[in-house]
């Protein structure tokens, strides 16, 4: 019998410590501090990651803040390229006359004077003349005719029927130009 309380005995506190043992590995699972930590670095990442994108928002709107500002006029230069035009077409139509040579070379100079004067309000504003010599750039020209020319290759630009102009490194209108066959 004595036996037998024992065995009771030694399976009572078997039992107990395996009881105790679920409970330490519930309380590990369950500890209060751990499940803590561990959601305090998951809204801490989230809080990263929300604060980067912000970040990048902000740069994002302050760059093309930035565009808006520095072509905010691009409209306004397109449109006095038409008005470069003219001038450049009454200058060249002047040079043609030959009656009444006096007033006509009053006008040509007062032009002449109009033309640079315009010409430089563009270039303070960053605009520019599109080059127009050797090879064709598709990225700058349009091609509205093709010649013969002994005096170029094939693809050169051999006269120019409209010139091109950009806005710092934007596109305002391609050059007209034609090309040799």
């Amino acid at each position: 019998m004595a036996d037998k309380d024992k065995n009771i005995a030694d399976e009572t506190t078997k039992d107990e410590s395996e009881s105790q043992e679920e409970i330490d590995t519930n309380e590990e699972e369950k500890d209060p501090l751990s499940e803590c930590q561990k959601e305090l670095e998951e809204q801490k990442d989230k809080y990263l990651r929300a604060h980067a994108e912000f970040e990048n928002y902000k740069k994002r709107l302050e760059k093309e803040k930035a565009n808006s500002l520095a072509y905010a006029n691009e409209s306004f230069a397109r449109d006095l390229l038409t008005v470069l035009d003219t001038f450049e077409n009454a200058l060249k139509s002047i040079e043609s006359v030959e009656e009444n040579k006096e007033s006509i070379e009053k006008i040509k100079e007062g032009m002449v004077l109009t033309y640079e004067q315009l010409l430089s309000i563009l270039k303070k504003n960053g605009v520019e003349e599109i080059e127009c010599e050797g090879e064709f750039d598709p990225n700058y020209h349009q091609v509205v005719t093709q010649m013969d020319s002994d005096k170029h290759e094939s693809g050169d630009i051999v006269q120019v029927l409209q010139k091109g102009y950009k806005l710092k490194d934007r596109l305002l209108r391609a050059s007209m130009v034609a090309t040799c066959k």
